[in-house]
């Protein structure tokens, strides 16, 4: 049995239901489909993902990720998207694990392996989503960690092990500039990420470029250029999306009118936000949501 088929059998094993499960390591989930999904929002926050089964796609503004069980996914920035189950039956259920990655982590991982000086001279600013090849390596470190589920006694100690393992190999490996561009304190991607924490918090107001490049410290020509590099999607259209997203689960969850809740998000005009919700859900609010409620396995992340 293979590293790859070893780790299949292990998710399959302790995800006896559809959808996701929290493990009892920091920061673990596993996922369970046995059919493909229609597109799932949701901001994707920096993490390392594998599938042990099937395949899938990501969607952010009008780029596609694809990726399957020989490759991984590496997101080193939130960033609304829509991830997709493409490859999942009953006999081949789409399976993956996924770690939310640790800065201060890497930051340590960097410093300690001498890496932070090589990886910073070859580090020009890149995309903060990308797919890389799986090793062995990693499969098999992958394995020892889902293994911890049935030995929760283990975790405190071996799953940081396994988690500085994974880290290692990640920074070594080819997308290691991309994964050291979460733990950098300063540069480009650093005022990227203060202005997506502006958007975050003043989602629900007026959208001000000049704001945003303050609270960046860049010009409002230089957040532009370097905010669509690493997220795909400029200022404005984020801030839509985090708008979008927020009213969906206030009529999903919340049960608010469609009016009221593109008015709580900072839409003036009902006609405007159900036309801005239809094209990124693919259906005006009521018709969405009813389907969501219909079919609840596709709210959930995968």
């Amino acid at each position: 049995m293979s590293t790859r088929e070893a780790l299949a059998a292990l998710i399959e094993r302790f995800t006896p239901n559809e959808g996701p499960r929290e493990t009892c390591c920091p920061r673990v989930n596993l996922y369970r489909a046995t059919q493909t999904t229609e597109p799932v929002h949701g901001v994707h926050e920096p993490a390392f993902c594998v599938l042990a089964q099937g395949r899938k796609r990501v969607f952010v503004g009008d780029v596609m990720h694809e990726y399957d069980e020989r490759n991984y996914f590496l997101s080193s920035i939130d960033v609304p998207a829509a991830g997709q189950v493409v490859a999942a039956s009953p006999n081949e259920p789409y399976l993956s694990f996924r770690i939310v990655l640790d800065p201060n982590l890497i930051s340590e991982m960097m410093m300690e392996c001498g890496l932070a000086a090589r990886l910073d001279a070859a580090a020009p600013l890149v995309g903060g989503m990308s797919a890389g090849a799986m090793t062995p390596a990693l499969f098999d470190a992958v394995c020892r960690m889902v293994s911890l589920t049935e030995s929760p006694e283990d975790v405190p100690v071996l799953a940081p092990l396994i988690e500085r393992e994974i880290v290692y190999r990640l920074l070594t490996g080819e997308q290691g500039p991309r994964l050291a561009q979460i733990a950098r304190r300063d540069g480009r991607l650093r005022q990227v990420n203060r202005a997506i924490g502006w958007i975050k918090r003043h989602f629900d107001q007026p959208f001000s470029i000049d704001a945003v490049a303050e609270e960046a410290r860049m010009s409002p020509s230089a957040l532009h250029q370097h905010f669509k590099a690493v997220t795909s999607l400029s200022p404005l259209q984020y801030q839509k999306q985090i708008r979008l997203q927020e009213a969906r689960r206030l009529i999903l969850v919340q049960r608010l009118d469609a009016a009221t809740a593109g008015h709580s998000v900072g839409y003036d005009s009902p006609s405007q936000f159900s036309r801005e919700y239809a094209r990124l859900f693919g259906a005006p609010p009521l018709r969405d949501v009813t389907r969501l409620r219909e079919q609840p396995e596709q709210m959930a992340g995968a």
